[in-house]
């Protein structure tokens, strides 16, 4: 059985140089993939033509569909606005600044008929400056080594999802450099492709040194991948590491108190002992009314979320 239909799409910001060739190149072999197709573009808040040229695609081609953020949000954001309003049972995601060729799509639906949920593009012949690929290369195996996934490209902006998988996804901030992550998470087998990459001939990068930046969200991403529905295990742990260093600092002075009559009322590590044990027993119960929230939650919430083959009404 074939595809019915495919939804590309297409997050924008400051694209202007780019997206009429762009725009040519992916209708082009769009239209030679079997099925219908729709092409959504998001435009992140462009300060240049960007949103002007978008409409003017809309207006001539039924198939094009336009959404905009007032100001600079973010791909992440942007990202998740077209797979909201996606109806394709595939989506299709690249950049438009031609880095990524439309080309390689057909290679992509080739491998997710293997039996793959999401296939993602590897930059393997990276057409960058030298100091982006080596930002890339700390950012790839710091993910790999952290999270035990074996992907060679975590950022390539040319991924192909199924429907059930793109719409799991809630993302923000940098969290769409960690998508292959997510979706593993969610139970959903992945595939990672070679993929032609090309010079950028159109404006500037976005992105520069902005991994760099998005370095802090690996201890998010960790912590949501591992005690999101634990959070007791996480801050538990913790809390009850510190009140334990308080419980000995206090019975350490008790002892000298009651056994040796020494003044233990003036001496700092006393201060220590008990703030040990307050913000303990703090950060213990922190986790306690996060796992109480969680379990609030679960039992209002959809007993069917997660399911392969959700039970028939």
């Amino acid at each position: 059985m074939g595809i019915r239909m495919i939804s590309y799409v297409i997050p924008v910001y400051n694209e202007e140089e780019s997206l009429p060739h762009f725009y040519a190149e992916l209708t082009q072999v769009a239209k030679k993939i079997k099925g219908d197709y729709e092409i959504i573009f998001v435009d992140d808040g462009s300060n240049d033509g960007s949103f002007s040229l978008l409409r003017s695609f809309e207006e001539k081609d039924k198939r094009v569909r336009v959404f905009s953020h007032r100001c600079n949000l973010g791909k992440a954001e942007a990202l998740s606005l077209g797979f909201e309003r996606a109806e394709g049972e595939i989506i299709v995601t690249l950049d438009a600044d031609l880095q990524d060729q439309p080309t390689e799509i057909p290679s992509l639906i080739a491998m997710h008929k293997q039996g793959f949920d999401v296939v993602c593009g590897w930059r393997k012949n990276r057409k960058d400056a030298s100091k982006m690929k080596l930002i890339s290369r700390l950012f790839n195996y710091t993910l790999n080594k952290v999270f035990e996934l074996n992907i060679h490209d975590y950022n390539c902006g040319l991924k192909l999802y199924t429907r059930d998988a793109a719409k799991s996804l809630h993302l923000y901030g940098g969290m769409h450099r960690f998508i292959p992550i997510l979706v593993y998470k969610e139970g959903f087998t992945i595939a990672e492709l070679p993929v032609r990459h090309e010079v950028r001939k159109f404006g500037e990068s976005k992105y520069k040194f902005s991994k760099i930046k998005d370095l802090p969200d690996v201890f998010t991403m960790l912590f949501l991948i591992r005690y999101m529905k634990k959070p007791l295990h996480f801050f538990g742990a913790i809390g009850g590491g510190v009140f334990f260093l308080g419980f000995i600092i206090l019975f350490y002075l008790t002892s000298l108190k009651v056994l040796l009559n020494q003044s233990i009322g003036g001496r700092p590590l006393l201060f220590l002992g008990i703030l040990s044990v307050v913000v303990g027993a703090q950060i213990f119960f922190t986790g306690f009314l996060a796992e109480l929230i969680i379990n609030l939650s679960y039992k209002q919430g959809n007993s069917e979320v997660g399911l392969k083959y959700p039970r028939s009404k």
